[in-house]
């Protein structure tokens, strides 16, 4: 079962890849100088992307480093303050040290100018399905011969990122086992969407959370919630998000090690976003999820997965991983954390590295 759902994600994962072209009929111009005609593939993390005929890979621009540009691409627009904006987009070069001023043509009659530095993410608003996804896959594994052990982590998660609204699904599977010690596994499926509200930098987002862990006995849990979160901070180098709201957790352990093998729990949720960026080097993400258990007072449960990607070449990346699940007060004398670290390649399609603001890995 596992091994079809890893085949079932990965398969979805591929059919998102981009597999169309579009002219390249974009201008831009660099501080410098530089000049080039090219498609504007989108804008994430301060780096601008974008392709050119003559170039095999994506090229990865630094945002702040941009004069001036032209493009009759549709694009959804973000900012800073949570506004977004849909059109066309076109700059005055700008001199010095100067934000480029961006005019964004929303239709013929309707107009508006945004400092580049203002603009946290641009989006092609491709009328293709396919186009709009972004995503990633990670795979690493050890393999020791003094005691035959062999451990492995695969991951992969996909996104679909629109103008107000986003959803994001995530798959992750890691397996140690050793000669004469029981094979350890764990397995988490994740849903997620979000939308943002009329007021600036809130939103409402849900989860649909799925794990099996061997270390806790955990043979199938669901943990299904929602809230209200905002936006602290939503800039090109920092992201940082909070959300509160309530959630329903169902547990099914190993009946062989507890005699009453399900649990039932209502919960209030705390979720937390971090995203820190440097130039098209290095990012680091951190999430987690509290949920402190309303029908039985003094229990808690928390979540946390945090992942640090440094860049190695085009859209392929080293990723140092850590994972943790924490439940204080366990049924019998089952144990009440399980977590551990990984690393591997990672490799990137799209533009974001992620699409949902929280709980979602």
């Amino acid at each position: 079962m596992k091994n079809r759902v890893v085949g079932v994600l990965f398969f979805h994962l591929l059919l998102a890849l981009p597999v169309y072209a579009a002219p390249s009929t974009d201008v831009l111009v660099m501080r410098n100088g530089d000049r080039l005609t090219c498609q504007i593939k989108g804008l994430s993390n301060g780096v601008l992307y974008v392709s050119v005929p003559y170039v095999i890979e994506t090229l990865s621009v630094d945002w702040s480093q941009v004069a001036h540009l032209e493009s009759t691409q549709l694009f959804f627009i973000k900012t800073e303050d949570g506004a977004v904006y849909r059109g066309t987009l076109s700059t005055a070069e700008a001199a010095g040290d100067r934000p480029v001023a961006i005019e964004v043509n929303m239709d013929p009659h309707r107009k508006v100018v945004l400092e580049s530095t203002e603009v946290v993410n641009l989006a092609v608003t491709s009328g293709k399905f396919r186009q709009r996804f972004t995503g990633g896959v990670n795979f690493g594994s050890i393999y020791s011969k003094g005691n035959q052990s062999t451990q492995y982590n695969v991951s992969g998660y996909a996104g679909y990122p629109r103008e107000r609204w986003a959803a994001q699904t995530g798959i992750s599977s890691n397996l140690s086992r050793a000669s004469g010690t029981p094979t350890s596994t764990r397995n988490q499926l994740t849903f997620g969407g979000m939308h943002l509200l009329p007021r600036p930098n809130y939103f409402y987002a849900g989860f649909d959370v799925f794990l099996q862990s061997t270390e806790q006995e955990i043979t199938g849990q669901n943990a299904l919630g929602g809230g209200v979160g905002r936006y602290l901070r939503n800039t090109n180098r920092t992201t940082i998000s909070l959300l509160g709201g309530a959630a329903w957790q169902h547990t099914h352990y190993n009946a062989s090690q507890f005699l009453i093998p399900t649990q039932d729990v209502t919960a209030a949720v705390i979720g937390a976003n971090a995203k820190f960026f440097k130039f098209d080097k290095t990012n680091f993400n951190v999430n987690a999820l509290i949920l402190p258990a309303l029908s039985e007072p003094g229990r808690l449960f928390l979540s946390t997965n945090a992942s640090y990607y440094v860049k190695l070449v085009g859209n392929l990346s080293w990723t140092v991983s850590f994972y943790g699940n924490w439940d204080t007060q366990p049924p019998g004398n089952l144990r009440g954390s399980d977590y551990g670290t990984s690393s591997g390649l990672s490799w990137t399609f799209g533009t974001s590295l992620r699409t949902t603001p929280t709980t979602i890995q």
